[in-house]
Order: C-alpha cells, then sequence, then structure tokens
C-alpha cells in the first residue's frame, strides 16, 4: 500500500474507533435545526458488514418477514408487475468520480466498508410466486448487460428502466420473463462524473411523462456550478419522444420517486449535504412542485443559508421551498413507496421509507424501515419503526435496505443491498 494511502487509512479507522457522541433526533414537518459545527473532518463512523446468519428483520406484532432471494448482486429498487412478479433491478455505478479534497478520499475508504464485496450485476431479475403461497420459486435474469439500472417503471406495455446514464424501454407483455431483445434509448441522463449516480424513476399517472431523479455532482458545489449543470433536480421527460425539461431543482439527492394514489402528486426523498455535523441537514420526504427550487446548494430547510456554497444567490435563497417532512440527519432515505389498506390499519394511510444509513456521524442513523403517517394526503404524526434488526448487538450491519415496493395485496417488498436480499413482510393472516 503506498504510504498515502495507508496514513489515510489509518487516520480513516481512527475516526471509525471514535467514541459516540449525543444523537438529536430530527424528524417531522419542523425540526429542530442545531448551529453548523464544521471541522477538518466529519464525524464518520460506518458499521461494518456481518451478515444475517439465522436472524431475520425485525417487524411489528401482527406481521412476519421472510427472504424471497438472496445471493443477489446489489439490489437496488424493486417494481412490483400486474401478475405479481418482481423485478429487481440490480447494480451499483458512480465509481469514475474522481476525489477533489484529501477528505473525499478518505470519506470514500469509511463508505467501503459498509459495502457488499459483490460486484453489481448491472441486470434485472425476474421474481414469481406461481400459487401464491408466498415463496417466489421462479428466478430468472430478465435483462442484462444494463449500466447500474436503478429507477423502474412500467407504461403502457413499456418497460422503462433509469441506468445510471441513460433512461431505456423493453417491451413488455403480461407474464414475460425476459426481454424480447435489447433496450431502447429514450434519453440520454446526465452521467458525467456521476458523484451521485443513482437515476429514481416514476411516471405520471397517464403514463405520458416520466421523473427522473438525478443527484448533484457534490456535496456543496465543491466542484464548481458548471459540474451541476443538469444536476440537483427532477427532470420530466416525454414517455413517446424523449424530450426533457427540469420539472424541479434544488433537491441535492432525489433518490426515490413515488406518485400518490388519488392525488397524482409527485413525490420524493432526498439526501441532504454533509460535512456541517452530525445533526445537519435532515433528509426529507417532500411534495415536489412543478417549477419548484429546493434550496440546494445555497441554502437548507427553505431558506437557512449555508455560505460555503459560493458565489451566493439571495434571490433563490429568497424563492427556496421549505420541505415537506423531516427524517433525521444522514439516515440515507433510498426508498419510497405509497401504502395501501391491505396493509393493515396501522399503515394503511401513509408512506414506507427506506433508510439505508449513515456514514458520516458517530452514533449510525436509519438501518431501518419507516413510516410516515398521512392524514388529508399530508404527512400527519412521527415516523413509525416498521423493519428494525439491519444493525445487530454489537452496532455490525446485518444489511441496508434501500428501495421500498408495496404490493397493493399485502406485503412491503424491501431490497437489501448489503446482504444481497429481497425481504417480503406480509399481515399475519
Amino acid at each position: 500500500m503506498r504510504p498515502l494511502h495507508a496514513a489515510a487509512l489509518a487516520l480513516a479507522l481512527a475516526f471509525q474507533a471514535a467514541p459516540a457522541g449525543a444523537q438529536q433526533q430530527q424528524t417531522g414537518p419542523d425540526p429542530t435545526l442545531p448551529e453548523p459545527r464544521r471541522g477538518l473532518l466529519p464525524d464518520m463512523t460506518i458499521p461494518r458488514p456481518t451478515g444475517w446468519n439465522d436472524a431475520r428483520p425485525t417487524v411489528p406484532e401482527g406481521y412476519a418477514i421472510q427472504a424471497i432471494a438472496t445471493e443477489l448482486r446489489i439490489p437496488r429498487q424493486t417494481l412490483l408487475l400486474p401478475n405479481g412478479d418482481i423485478l429487481v433491478a440490480e447494480g451499483s455505478g458512480g465509481k469514475q468520480a474522481p476525489t477533489v479534497r484529501p477528505k473525499d478520499f478518505i470519506a470514500g475508504l469509511i463508505k467501503n466498508l459498509g459495502k457488499s464485496p459483490v460486484p453489481g450485476g448491472n441486470r434485472l431479475t425476474l421474481l414469481r410466486d406461481a400459487d401464491g403461497d408466498g415463496t417466489y420459486e421462479m428466478r430468472r435474469v430478465f435483462a442484462e448487460n444494463l449500466n447500474a439500472p436503478y429507477g423502474l417503471a412500467l407504461v403502457n406495455g413499456r418497460l422503462y428502466v433509469a441506468n445510471q446514464d441513460a433512461l431505456v424501454r423493453f417491451p413488455y407483455r403480461d407474464g414475460q420473463t425476459e426481454a424480447s431483445g435489447p433496450p431502447e434509448l429514450v434519453a440520454a441522463l446526465p452521467s458525467e462524473i456521476n458523484h451521485h449516480w443513482t437515476k429514481a424513476l416514476a411516471a405520471s399517472p397517464d403514463g405520458a411523462f416520466l421523473y427522473v431523479g438525478i443527484g448533484s455532482n457534490s456535496n456543496i458545489a465543491e466542484r464548481g456550478m458548471m459540474a451541476e449543470q443538469d444536476r440537483a433536480l427532477v427532470w420530466q421527460i416525454d414517455a413517446e419522444t424523449g424530450a426533457h425539461r427540469p420539472f424541479a431543482t434544488g433537491l441535492r439527492n432525489p433518490t426515490a420517486l413515488a406518485i400518490q394514489p388519488g392525488t397524482g402528486q409527485l413525490w420524493a426523498v432526498v439526501n441532504e449535504r454533509d460535512e456541517i455535523g452530525p445533526d445537519l441537514v435532515p433528509d426529507y420526504l417532500t411534495s415536489v412542485r412543478e417549477g419548484g427550487f429546493y434550496g440546494w446548494p445555497y441554502s437548507y430547510w427553505g431558506q437557512n443559508v449555508d455560505p460555503r456554497a459560493q458565489p451566493q444567490d439571495p434571490a433563490k435563497v429568497a424563492a427556496a421551498i421549505r420541505p415537506d417532512y423531516a427524517l433525521g440527519s444522514h439516515v440515507a432515505a433510498l426508498g419510497v413507496g405509497f401504502s395501501t389498506s391491505a396493509m393493515g390499519e396501522r399503515f394503511a394511510e401513509g408512506a414506507f421509507v427506506g433508510e439505508h444509513g449513515s456514514w458520516n456521524r458517530r452514533d449510525p442513523v436509519g438501518y431501518k424501515v419507516v413510516f410516515v403517517p398521512f392524514r388529508d394526503n399530508r404527512p400527519a404524526g412521527p415516523p413509525v419503526d416498521v423493519v428494525t434488526g439491519f444493525l445487530d448487538g454489537e452496532g455490525k450491519a446485518r444489511g441496508r435496505p434501500v428501495g421500498v415496493t408495496v404490493d397493493p395485496r399485502g406485503a412491503l417488498i424491501i431490497a437489501d443491498d448489503l446482504s444481497n436480499t429481497v425481504w417480503r413482510m406480509t399481515p399475519s393472516r
């Protein structure tokens, strides 16, 4: 190992072993925001992987959970097909992003400590439970040779896949078990550097448009604003022609998108900025307004100015929209799915959120699936822990939840990209 790398690794491990600090929870529509705290390096601790062995996630009384697929290759998001089949997007991207500061190199070392060593599959895998008994006895590669696929949507007989560099589509007929050929390009997506590589995807209720979440190319524009062209936003793409335009901007990393049933409203979970303390800035769940600006990089949680973004833009700050609901700082929300009454009275109205878990605070947070209750189509009340146990009693990580998908027949599908498992939680019958 080169001396510079060895020294950086030693420093990273020192931060990994740092004693735990106080934890401040901030959730809901009006979180308490402490004063920013900056230092040479942010607090960095990531739980080391340990595997599930004979354990499984913990779910509320009256519910059961089981693994329906294991030994996958970095499952990230899932899609429920009309006949009940499940498609799993497997992949990992963004590896070409160069470091611009020594702290970026160290942060990369820390993050890698919490990842699966399995290479990304660059494929879609289909799971089928033909007899409806909860066991998915068929598993088949639906499509391969993709480029870090992430977002999935089925619209008017076409399966759309958001790779890290392009939105593509396949023709799809009900019950199909593998793609009939290579995909068709719909639109190229911003992919230079790809600091945040995931491309979230949702379709409008009428299928006319696709919405793609595109993350920033930095934490706080340290690569310059030219590197942020067409980044930190949601694109609206014409499903037929591929023509696109910005739908909403200033969203640092919109990692999952969903359409709210009954209203047609687009919602997103967004990962916020780092390096100003363990309790700043809250990641959030928000409705996404057409033409709206959500602050990044100039401000956070509405109009709280971030002086690190230079040059500043007071007009942008004044226009910044306050998000709807804080999930807590650094929980790394990567999945969102609206529930149905089939999930039981406790979870009948609201959204499940997959929290991948922190790397940049001493006390880890996230590493679970929570439920945000809604009333009158808006978040109402504190989040409820639903699927936990991803951290064991020694603080090691058995798994890390990513995408969450609700089966309207009564199941929650959870992609776990550390143990390479897909879990299925159901109400006990």
